[in-house]
């Protein structure tokens, strides 16, 4: 077990299950190495667009209301943000508290000093409890954007870097003093594992957009990125950036900002989402058989993911944000194509 400013991690069972208590303030400073965030960038994007709507089947009915109600305290985090960092707080289980000497509890695993502060009788039933799910849950979202704007009055001095939305939600799990220390967020494990997990967890709860684009005529599969967006290292063989070993580059890279939409090439279903340590982020979509060969596409080091495994998605559809996680040295996106499982230049395949 972890202790990070009053907030515990717990592993039951086969899953790791994340009780947390909402960081107390008065955090204990420790001399942390700068971790260049989770989304390594100034984006504020968060999810990508229609990132506020909130796909309900995974919430459980009694709390989507409070969930909404909540999501919409601030812009800066919506109510996919809530429903997510709710299930890695106590898993939808209201009962749930901490071990000694936290003793976080209910929905939002709150400390007592913080939910002194933070909490209201939001449900009206006369009482303010921790137990009351719409007290709770409306405490986490004041206490969100509360972070939210004070690390963003932070950055905007440059005492921290990176994406808003993680740097508040390691201010949640850490504490916010501990941010401000480590000028983003903190080397410790269990935060950086919260605050990704979380971004993760966050496509299941956002209602995706199909797409409802079209492939260029006369191609297979339309650019990845809306505009014209520049190439800046193609498909071939080069010396890796990070690793300095001569290989070959197995798709394309695009250099655009922090937070850009990252859009599916073609229509398809997701066959992976999520974390790896090379590729960061990444997002895996099967097309299905293509001139008689089994072809699907990647895309990697995003900043945030906005679909999930067995989603259909059409061409256009917003599968993740531009970032620079994984093996990356700045802001862009490796977009490659798969052809009966091997690597194949993308160039003929969007037109390029």
């Amino acid at each position: 077990m972890e202790h990070v400013d009053g907030g515990w991690m717990s592993k039951q069972g086969g899953g790791a299950a994340m009780w947390v208590a909402g960081a107390a303030v008065a955090a204990v400073l420790a001399p942390f190495m700068l971790f260049v965030g989770v989304s390594g960038g100034e984006a504020d994007a968060g999810l990508a667009a229609g990132s506020g709507t909130l796909n309900p089947k995974h919430v459980p009915p009694q709390y989507v209301t409070w969930v909404l109600k909540a999501g919409s305290v601030c812009p800066e985090i919506p109510p996919p943000v809530i429903a997510a960092q709710i299930e890695a707080e106590s898993g939808w289980i209201n009962g749930r508290v901490s071990p000694p000497p936290a003793n976080a509890k209910g929905l939002s695993q709150f400390i007592d000093e913080t939910w002194a502060e933070w909490g209201r009788d939001d449900d009206g039933n006369g009482q303010i409890s921790v137990w009351d799910p719409g007290d709770a849950i409306m405490a986490q979202g004041r206490y969100d954007c509360s972070l939210a704007k004070q690390v963003a009055g932070w950055r905007a001095k440059g005492l921290v870097s990176g994406d808003i939305i993680d740097l508040a939600l390691a201010a949640y799990n850490a504490g916010p003093y501990r941010v401000l220390k480590a000028g983003g967020i903190p080397d410790i494990d269990e935060t950086q594992g919260y605050v990704r997990d979380i971004r993760a967890s966050m496509a299941k709860y956002t209602q995706i957009d199909t797409g409802g684009g079209t492939v260029p005529a006369g191609q297979l599969m339309a650019v990845p990125l809306r505009g014209n967006p520049p190439v800046t290292s193609p498909f071939g063989m080069r010396v890796h950036p990070t690793t300095g070993v001569y290989k070959l580059h197995t798709g394309m890279d695009f250099g655009v900002g922090e937070g850009t939409p990252v859009l599916a090439a073609k229509e398809g279903v997701v066959t992976f989402a999520g974390w790896n340590t090379a590729y960061g982020n990444r997002v895996i979509i099967s097309h299905g058989t293509i001139n008689g060969a089994q072809i699907s596409t990647t895309y990697n080091h995003m900043s945030a993911l906005n679909v999930g495994v067995g989603q259909q998605v059409g061409v256009g559809a917003v599968v993740g944000l531009v970032g620079t996680t994984g093996y990356s040295t700045g802001a862009h996106l490796h977009f490659e194509v798969q052809r009966n499982g091997e690597y194949v230049n993308p160039a003929p395949w969007i037109g390029r």
